[in-house]
């Protein structure tokens, strides 16, 4: 047992309070024992001059501690700072660009601002703790505000101290403990359990190879507790951090779009293609469903340089020799007249006994620098005579899933997407995307 009765792997108390500062893009207050820290993110909209035309952007930080930090007054840094805070400051840099897809910013400054409270050890990795929690809330808040598509965080950081005290390895030491430690470490750490900076001292005695290991264990226990108490304090902001893939959906048809973000939710973030800027009006020229799913996939991401998705579906009647076929949303003339078409399609089956009929969904991935990928998927049923169901959208009310005994419209959304020809198309497409992601890690 410590001083303090923790035991040697176990960190301070932690709390994080983020929007401290409400007139910051983000910020947070983060209590690590009597340690306190403010850290906040400021957006600037230029890049420092060695970076201009280069399309990226920019992670610094500036640290202090205030003249009350300390039992001592500290003095307030002039315009030339003491050494020790431009070394913690640049460690704050280097460990939160890190986090961050700088070509993905764009051409914009962050700056990370930590300015220590109250000192009790341990500043410099509670900096850096908190300044990940204030940088993800400016990310959201430039998210919201339509500067980014997406969140560019890619790996989430944190950092805690440890060392040798009394000849004891401990986690996350107090003043007491660090201003007598025989040996000092700092761990800074992403979720994957990757180091990004080991700063190991050797203050009073050396350390051996097995007395390394211990600490760096010890560190890592600390981050990924440490990680977990900055997810807690983010709330749904944790989203932001290690997103995943973005992918543009080529339509402007909010039903597809909005079934396709539930059928690849876990795998992609879809957004539509208009969120990338992309309203044109695309001609789907081809005469099937993976044609014109591939030619609208290729025309936003060759617009975009992002990855697209693209669906073309439609229903196929066999008395019609698959008609609507890829005419589905004009078949009565004007696109997207669902009443039109449906009424069009109950008169041309007039008389007809012979109702079977499918959906049928082509999906064309279309990821920069590669050939398409095109995954198909098929639904059959039969038509009925009139409309029955409230739901969907296009032919829903007149197709029915003879399985469940309903129409597609008068299935629930958790039912349809679970069988419908989207949904089967999206189960081949996963499949083809596993395939490919293990071939390229070998």
């Amino acid at each position: 047992m410590r001083q303090d009765g923790r035991m040697p792997d176990e960190k301070r108390a932690v709390r994080i309070d983020p929007d401290f500062v409400r007139t910051a893009y983000g910020s947070c207050l983060i209590a690590t024992g009597n340690t306190r820290v403010i850290c906040t993110a400021s957006v600037e909209e230029a890049v420092p001059p060695f970076l201009r035309g280069r399309g990226q952007g920019w992670i610094t930080a500036e640290y202090a501690m205030l003249p009350g930090s300390t039992p001592e007054r500290k003095k307030r840094d002039g315009i030339k700072k003491d050494g020790r805070s431009v070394e913690i400051q640049r460690l704050i840099g280097r460990s939160l660009r890190q986090a961050v897809d700088l070509t993905r910013l764009g051409e914009r400054t962050i700056t990370l601002d930590c300015d220590v409270l109250e000192a009790d050890g341990g500043t410099r990795t509670a900096s850096i703790t908190g300044a990940m929690v204030a940088l993800t809330c400016a990310i959201d808040r430039l998210v919201r505000e339509g500067k980014l598509l997406a969140s560019p965080i890619v790996h989430q950081v944190a950092a805690i101290s440890c060392g040798i005290v009394e000849e004891e390895a401990c986690l996350d030491l107090c003043y007491a403990e660090d201003s007598h430690a025989q040996v000092d470490m700092n761990v800074v750490m992403n979720e994957q359990g990757e180091f990004i900076e080991l700063q190991g001292t050797g203050e009073g005695r050396a350390f051996s190879r097995a007395e390394m290991e211990t600490l760096t264990r010890y560190g890592e226990k600390g981050a990924r507790e440490l990680m977990a108490a900055q997810r807690e304090a983010l709330g749904e902001r944790a989203a932001r951090i290690c997103p995943k893939p973005l992918v543009l959906v080529a339509t402007g048809n909010a039903h597809k779009l909005r079934e396709l973000q539930e059928m690849f939710q876990d795998y992609y973030t879809l957004l539509p293609m208009a969120a990338a800027g992309f309203t044109e009006d695309i001609d789907e020229n081809a005469d099937t469903f993976a044609g014109n799913a591939v030619i609208k996939a290729e025309a936003v991401c060759a617009a975009t340089g992002l990855p697209a998705i693209a669906d073309d579906s439609g229903l196929a009647v066999k008395a019609l020799h698959g008609e609507p076929g890829v005419r589905s949303a004009r078949y009565a003339g004007e696109h997207g007249n669902d009443e039109a078409n449906n009424d069009l399609l109950l008169e041309r089956m007039a008389g007809r006994e012979d109702r079977e009929a499918q959906f049928e969904c082509a999906l064309a991935l279309k990821l920069p620098g590669r050939e398409p990928i095109i995954a198909e998927g098929h639904c059959p049923g039969r038509l009925l005579y009139e409309r029955r169901g409230t739901g969907g959208f296009g032919y829903d009310p007149l197709f029915l899933y003879e399985p469940l005994n309903k129409t597609f419209a008068e299935l629930t959304e958790e039912e349809k997407n679970a069988v419908s020809h989207r949904a089967r198309a999206c189960a081949a497409m996963r499949e083809k995307m596993a395939a490919l992601q293990a071939e390229e890690n070998g």
